[in-house]
């Protein structure tokens, strides 16, 4: 690429090349996100969910059962700050029910109503749509390529954020 300006930089017309390969690179990741991220919610706001309220319905219909509150939170794609709140818009939509454990009154268990799984089987087919359109172009062997660089630079900045 030599001093050819990447697509990156001419996309934020940015002037002056990065700072570093990796700086390039984490933008790079981050601008990617966005993109999807939007397209993602503009596809979850025709079925009145957010990404957040679509990812516990995910977990919970993979899971095949009732989950405890904790484990809900700790299998999200982001973390939830409040994932009380998010659990009480989602009974509200009657999408889920919670219920005390009887043994340990502290654990709540969740599970997917009828509606909910209704709901996510009509929104399958336009999930593996939008997929397909924003990376089908991609190799199979791209895919997996992508998907363990994106893999080996999420366990480095785990392990970065355990050290402090």
């Amino acid at each position: 690429m030599g001093n050819q300006p990447g697509k990156l930089q001419l996309e934020l017309k940015k002037k002056r090349p990065f700072d570093s390969p990796e700086q390039e690179a984490i933008l790079n990741i981050l601008r990617t996100s966005d993109q999807f991220q939007n397209r993602f919610g503009r596809l979850l706001r025709e079925y009145d969910l957010t990404p957040s309220q679509y990812n516990v319905l995910r977990i919970l219909r993979g899971e095949g059962k009732p989950l405890p509150c904790l484990e809900i939170s700790e299998r999200m794609i982001q973390v939830v700050p409040a994932m009380t709140g998010l659990l009480d818009r989602l009974e509200k939509q009657e999408l889920i029910k919670r219920e005390r454990c009887t043994d340990d009154r502290r654990v709540v268990y969740v599970e997917l109503t009828e509606k909910a799984s209704l709901l996510l089987e009509r929104m399958d087919q336009p999930m593996t749509d939008q997929h397909r359109d924003m990376i089908g172009h991609l190799t199979r062997a791209e895919l997996k390529e992508l998907s363990r660089l994106l893999e080996k630079a999420r366990t480095s900045a785990e392990e970065v954020s355990a050290k402090e």
